[in-house]
């Protein structure tokens, strides 16, 4: 079960507190009363997607033995422009480093995530449409330092 506590500190400011001893701030923006101390509760919405899938996609890789030295997924979320603001529709880029990654391997790891595993995806699908597209980076110096 998932749980989240939240407390209302001054203005739009709220602590969030969670089961695993974990806590921060999330705010509002300073045009309905709040002080940007925090980040807002549809841009968590939009990591808890990121960070879902990005657990599920780099031990899927893991355990297909890729070579992965680095993961970054970018998930863009396009908001009704009416209350309530709900996604309408989501994309996730997904960037994938690592030496001799396979294609078929990383298309396979996301679709497992995506339709399988991901409990955040699947809790938004219905409502809004989930898209994604990835590039594989072949590990250096370079892409190792980014």
């Amino acid at each position: 079960m998932a749980q989240a506590t939240i407390t209302l500190v001054d203005g739009m400011q709220f602590v969030v507190e969670t089961p695993s001893g974990h806590a921060f701030v999330i705010d509002a923006i300073p045009d309905v009363g709040g002080r940007n101390t925090g980040p807002r509760p549809m841009e968590l919405l939009a990591a808890g997607v990121a960070g879902c899938t990005a657990m599920d996609v780099i031990a899927i890789l893991r355990k297909m033995q890729q070579k992965v030295t680095g993961l970054k997924v970018q998930v863009t979320g396009e908001q009704a422009t009416e209350h309530p603001k709900r996604f309408t529709s989501i994309h996730i880029q997904y960037t994938i480093i690592g030496y001799g990654v396979e294609d078929d391997k990383v298309a396979r790891a996301i679709e497992l995530s995506q339709t399988k595993y991901c409990s955040a995806i699947a809790s938004l699908r219905s409502d809004a449409p989930v898209t994604s597209s990835y590039t594989i980076l072949e590990a250096s110096s370079e892409t190792m330092a980014k």
